[in-house]
């Protein structure tokens, strides 16, 4: 198949769904513009601040973009391209999008609360505990993560102990890119500078950072100091007032990655125009069983489902959209293109992915290359395919590699902020605040010891291993994303608004989830029985662990149906 035709195909699919199946959602769900947003009725200068619709957006497509919907479809592409094709549109369009949509609209109508208190208002206190601690769980597994990848991608030396020049300009980059950032917040947010020009500024103020940071680059630490210093950066980052840092920054950065899919369209589209040819060498299908990569996905079922998250459907979305980006929202019809049009541009960044390595098949198939590398070499090739842009190869490359990089940084401290909300409605009743209660509970949901032990838990785990319960993210995050399906649903059914169009896409992600665990758990588990020499302590927490989630899914679908079908609120 042409990977121009998937590419120009999908994308008009992608904005037919945007327009048709978006624009209905809003008026079953009664959509009503003339409502203030909590951004408005509770604005309080630190997280409730009313935000531009393009600022907003670039917030919200920062955090939720990254290296999720490069990575996933490159991955998956061992199962063939059709597959990866059809679960991108199909599930971005009806799953993902109303995802997304239903979660930051659920939140907006609960006084921008995280989805937790929508669970406690709609279907129980008891579900609302369960789900937040399943929830901060996820956060700092994605804490630890990301602080892991940004710490090593900042390491300014290679294991011969040599200066490593890439990852010290991509270090440096970023340091100027968040001084920029707060330049811009105080001139926009309190000195009144239009919008449109600063933007300009700032653009211009992008590319400088680039063209410094890429030509001068003193700082070179190891990767341990770096896990400190990023563990003190995110905590004073997801406690300082967002417009900031959050806002200015996360807009700033969503240039890059709209640089970045400009350049990959370009590639994609004009190295086809020019007579190259671009059918990708991967198989419409190869088999219902990974037998392609080095380490094998699986089956088809459940593995395309839970490998392919942020480009078709993400629960850590939903913690996003409910959890910052409603406290922001100006008007709530800002929250169709944010929430579903955001979901679709990434499934239209995931089709992007899947053209890349298309491109370069073969090569990717001799298992020595990451997906990001994948994405970036084949799409730089392809720019390089157009007459007159041959030499740009290797700074289209460097720079498609950065981008993917700069973002989880953007990504990593609002998942330190989404904990920090997480952890204090653990201990707070519906409309309190830290400010309202006293003892033990007024101490813990401090913002600054609430962060402080999200920072400790995530980047502890980070520096000591996380990679040994990692596989159970994929999982994970898609559970989230069937829970929050559930919440929606429930609400909607509660206000007596059709809920209908969330059945299939819930109930399918729960069957996929908890095939997924039963997979990883009994994998453990026999892996113990047997006393293999690669049993460790992860083996053991994957096996604990999944069991949990497992069971705490059943226990949440459980009580969530009786609310949906019964029409009854469980305590």
């Amino acid at each position: 198949m042409n990977a121009v035709l998937v590419l120009l195909v999908g994308c008009a699919i992608l904005i037919a769904g945007y327009i048709f199946y978006g624009g209905w959602l809003a008026k079953q769900w009664g959509v009503d513009d003339s409502k203030t947003t909590p951004a408005h009725e509770l604005e309080d200068g630190m997280d409730y601040v009313p935000a531009k619709a393009p600022v907003l957006m670039g917030h919200h497509f920062s955090s939720i973009a990254g290296a999720g919907p490069i990575n996933g479809p490159i991955q998956a592409a061992v199962f063939g391209w059709v597959p990866v094709v059809l679960w991108v549109l199909v599930g971005g369009i009806f799953f993902g999008a109303v995802h997304d949509y239903g979660a930051l609209f659920a939140s907006i109508r609960h006084k921008g609360q995280t989805l937790g208190e929508v669970v406690a208002a709609n279907i129980g206190e008891r579900a609302k505990k369960l789900f937040i601690v399943f929830s901060y769980l996820t956060l700092v597994l994605v804490v630890a993560a990301f602080a892991s990848i940004v710490a090593g991608t900042f390491n300014g030396f290679t294991a011969d102990g040599a200066h490593n020049e890439d990852n010290a300009a991509v270090a440096m980059i970023s340091i100027l890119f968040i001084v920029m950032a707060i330049i811009f917040g105080l001139c926009v947010y309190r000195r009144g500078a239009p919008l449109s020009v600063a933007t300009v500024v700032g653009v211009i103020g992008i590319v400088a950072c680039l063209v410094i940071g890429l030509n001068f680059h003193p700082i070179y630490l190891s990767n341990n100091v770096w896990m400190w210093i990023i563990g003190v950066y995110i905590l004073i980052a997801s406690v300082a007032p967002v417009w900031i840092l959050l806002q200015p920054r996360d807009y700033l950065s969503s240039f890059l990655l709209y640089g970045m899919m400009i350049i990959a369209f370009v590639g994609v589209v004009g190295a086809g125009l020019t007579g190259n040819n671009l059918s990708m060498e991967i198989p419409a299908f190869t088999g219902w069983v990974d037998t392609i990569s080095t380490t094998s996905l699986g089956t088809m079922f459940p593995a395309l489902f839970v490998t392919i998250a942020c480009g078709a459907i993400s629960g850590f979305h939903s913690l996003v959209g409910s959890g910052t980006t409603s406290k922001q929202l100006d008007h709530e019809r800002d929250a169709k293109p944010i929430a579903y049009g955001g979901m679709l541009i990434e499934c239209a960044l995931a089709l992007i992915s899947l053209c890349a390595v298309g491109f370069i098949w073969q090569e990717y198939l001799d298992g020595l290359r990451t997906p990001t590398t994948v994405f970036a070499t084949g799409l730089s090739r392809m720019v390089a395919c157009i007459p007159g842009l041959e030499a740009t190869q290797p700074t289209v490359q460097a720079l498609l590699v950065l981008t993917v990089s700069a973002f989880c940084l953007t990504s990593l401290d609002t998942a330190t902020r989404l904990a920090r909300y997480m952890f204090q409605e653990f201990w707070l009743a519906p409309g309190e605040t830290y400010k309202d209660v006293s003892g033990f509970r007024a101490t813990l949901t401090n913002p600054v010891v609430a962060t402080a032990i999200t920072v400790v838990l995530g980047v502890g785990l980070g520096m000591t291993g996380y990679g040994k319960i990692w596989p159970l993210f994929g999982a994970a995050n898609q559970l989230l994303a069937a829970l929050a399906l559930l919440t929606v649903c429930a609400w909607l059914g509660n206000i007596g608004r059709n809920n209908k169009m969330f059945y299939i896409p819930m109930l399918f992600m729960l069957v996929v989830t908890l095939c997924s665990l039963f997979q990883t758990v009994t994998a453990r588990v026999k892996l113990i029985a047997v006393g293999a020499e690669s049993v460790d302590w992860g083996t053991y927490a994957q096996a604990i662990l999944g069991t949990l989630l497992f069971v705490l899914a059943i226990v949440l679908a459980i009580e969530g149906c009786r609310v949906i079908f019964g029409g009854k609120k469980k305590a």
